[in-house]
């Protein structure tokens, strides 16, 4: 390969990068440097250099994301969008956050000892989400 094609090849890959830190989308960002996604991942699988880079790339720009769309939440919360208060709460919240209840019956030939009973229900009790009734949920 020749020296101007490598320059081209390092200035492609150098933009690419720079512009997956902005938009963590493979797609986007070779429309936006003109890179095909082929050479994208031909550069991927051959360049380890270019990989790790595009990584950290990709991360970087996924935080990025996240933080404009917490931002935007956060204004959405302060105009006092219910929707985005319900989000924040059930997300951020452990009071709020949804429940899920699971009840069944095991039926097995084999006869339970009492210490195997006891580390049963303890780990049962450890994966309870409603303490009160935990007790009624799992008798063995």
């Amino acid at each position: 390969m020749s020296d101007s094609i490598k320059k081209r090849q390092n200035k492609e890959k150098s933009l690419l990068i720079s512009q997956l830190k902005r938009v963590p989308v493979v797609q986007l960002a070779c429309e936006k440097t003109s890179v095909s996604r082929a050479t994208y991942y031909r550069w991927y699988k051959n360049d380890p250099e270019f990989a790790k880079q595009a990584d950290e790339a990709l991360n970087e720009g996924a935080s990025l994301i996240n933080d404009l769309a917490e931002t935007q939440l956060i204004s959405l919360i302060r105009d006092r969008n219910l929707g985005s208060v319900v989000f924040w709460l059930k997300s951020h919240h452990p009071s709020y956050r949804e429940r899920v209840e699971v009840t069944g019956k095991l039926k097995h030939d084999y006869e339970l000892t009492p210490e195997q009973e006891a580390l049963i229900t303890k780990a049962l009790d450890m994966i309870t989400t409603d303490r009160k009734t935990k007790s009624d949920k799992h008798k063995i």
